[in-house]
């Protein structure tokens, strides 16, 4: 994969829209109304690449924006993880939603199904923090 730096590489679509691919890897050429209206293009044919986030990534970090560069590799690892799931894990990560047992559970399936190491670090992190200020869900409710 190529290394970028924001002064040479940003804007990423202006400066290299070739680097830039969807999750099922068309380029931006591929992406037009014309297609979508056709039946060409499919949902997932819309969808980021995990190698664009970490490209975006790169250039945050360059920016001097770690915290932004890190969003962008939970990003990338989120790919891989089915819509629904996503949507199941937002909801069991509000307050007062789950155990604490449940969110490792959670954190435990993320690493193990779908190598998501940052995603379950940040889950098992929230577990800590909702457990210290008494914000999960207690066993009998």
């Amino acid at each position: 994969m190529v290394k970028l730096d924001a002064d040479k590489d940003y804007p990423l679509f202006e400066k290299h829209p070739e680097y830039i691919r969807t999750f099922t890897g068309k380029s931006l050429d591929d992406i037009s109304i014309d297609n979508i209206k056709s039946g060409m293009l499919t949902a997932d044919d819309c969808r980021i690449s995990p190698e664009t986030l970490e490209l975006q990534a790169q250039i945050q970090e360059s920016f001097g924006n770690p915290q932004v560069a890190m969003n962008f590799r939970r990003a990338a690892e989120m790919t891989a993880i089915p819509d629904e799931r996503i949507l199941e894990i937002y909801n069991a990560m509000r307050p007062g939603i789950s155990t604490k047992k449940e969110l490792l559970e959670i954190a435990d399936e993320l690493e193990r199904e779908y190598s998501a190491k940052m995603n379950a670090q940040l889950i098992r992190e929230a577990a800590e923090v909702y457990e210290k200020r008494d914000m999960l869900r207690r066993k009998n409710d």
